[in-house]
């Protein structure tokens, strides 16, 4: 048994070891419009980790989410510019993340007391407040027009065009810098949030969900996580938020509305409640799907062209109508969301029988030595 459980993790040492590999030389080869659906999609799964933890495992509704998103990307934006503190990049996205924090705290007492579509409703009002104050702060947030986002800067490196970067022979615009940034954000928050899962605390919030009685005859007191579990979503929708930011390179009010809470909804019950695979995979199919509709409008049936006038359906709204059936057959069909499924398909084909071969060894990763070639400009 000890051998077989030693090949069982090696081959999973090997598969994420070549997924790394893999994830590290895409910006060797990718183009500048697939790196920003991979930044975004990196993002907005950082994101749904948090809302994951919070709906998915301690079982509390929240439809605020873009109002956390909001202060982690404007509390970056003016406390590294100007008008604005000025401070460095680097401080500025900490404190933002701490800023963020901070705000959950302030709400964490009505999460503490309140829970399911009564939290929801509370969380609500955060969007419209925030949504508010972001149009009508013009010293803050630019108003409606918004900001431009600083460039951060860390240890002499910017994650910006400029100064001009080649590597191997490939030029490092802004995406291919910030693609590094997102992929260590986002091992970050992997590996913080499966840790807090598998401890006591996750056990404690697993035990909420399922019966708040029977986790307050265990010994756990039953506000006080439900509180530090608000805290902790509202830090990972900060470090989100900053990531946004710094992918969008300008934030305006009218995308941290109620639309994008109800995005993040839709991302961990497709990837399924309480999983961050799951939650991951959620973020990545909500993000890039209206992103791909919109670059191949013109080779899909019934879909118009951005922009168009004639009452055809955009790409944005057909992504919208597609994702939502999605969550309409996940909830008939496979409630424990795409993590589930593929979980399932595993066990029916096999996947968990012997030990497969280390996927580094089937699936060598090219040299980005050989990736020398014209890339599209950045924009």
């Amino acid at each position: 048994m000890s051998e077989r459980l030693f090949h069982v993790r090696a081959a999973r040492a090997g598969r994420t070891l070549a997924a790394v590999a893999v994830l590290c030389a895409l910006p060797f080869y990718l183009d500048a419009f697939w790196l920003r659906i991979g930044l975004f999609s990196m993002a907005a799964a950082v994101g749904a980790v948090g809302l994951g933890l919070l709906s998915g495992t301690a079982g509390q509704l929240s439809l605020g989410h873009a109002f956390f998103l909001a202060v982690g990307a404007y509390g970056y934006v003016w406390l590294a510019g100007e008008p604005g503190p000025g401070l460095p990049t680097g401080v500025a996205a900490v404190l933002a993340v701490l800023l963020t924090g901070a705000a959950g705290g302030l709400f964490s007492p009505v999460a503490g007391r309140v829970r399911g579509i009564y939290l929801g409703v509370a969380t609500l009002a955060l969007v419209f407040l925030g949504h508010h104050v972001l149009l009508t702060a013009d010293s803050v947030t630019g108003g409606f027009n918004g900001r431009s986002v600083p460039p951060l800067e860390l240890g002499g490196l910017s994650f910006s065009a400029d100064p001009a970067l080649t590597v191997l022979g490939v030029p490092f615009g802004a995406e291919e810098r910030l693609w590094y940034l997102g992929l260590g954000v986002f091992a970050i928050t992997w590996f913080t949030a499966r840790g807090l899962l598998r401890g006591r605390s996750g056990r404690a919030l697993v035990a909420l969900r399922d019966s708040e009685t029977a986790a307050a005859v265990m010994g756990v007191d039953v506000s006080r996580h439900r509180s530090a579990a608000f805290v902790v979503s509202s830090v990972y929708a900060g470090l989100a938020g900053v990531l946004l930011a710094l992918s969008f390179r300008r934030v305006v009010p009218d995308y941290f509305g109620l639309v994008l809470s109800v995005d993040y909804l839709a991302m961990i019950v497709i990837g399924g409640l309480g999983s961050v695979a799951g939650a991951a995979a959620g973020a990545v199919f909500v993000t890039a799907l209206p992103l791909l509709m919109t670059r191949y409008a013109d080779q899909l049936p019934l879909v118009a062209a951005p922009g168009a006038a004639d009452g055809t359906v955009g790409p944005t709204e057909a992504a919208r109508y597609l994702y939502g059936a999605a969550i309409v057959l996940i909830l008939l069909f496979a409630p424990d969301g795409l993590h589930g499924l593929v979980r399932r398909l595993r066990t029916r084909t096999g996947g968990n029988r012997g030990a497969p071969p280390p996927a580094s060894a089937t699936s060598p990763t090219p040299s980005p030595a050989s990736a020398a070639r014209a890339k599209e400009p950045t924009p």
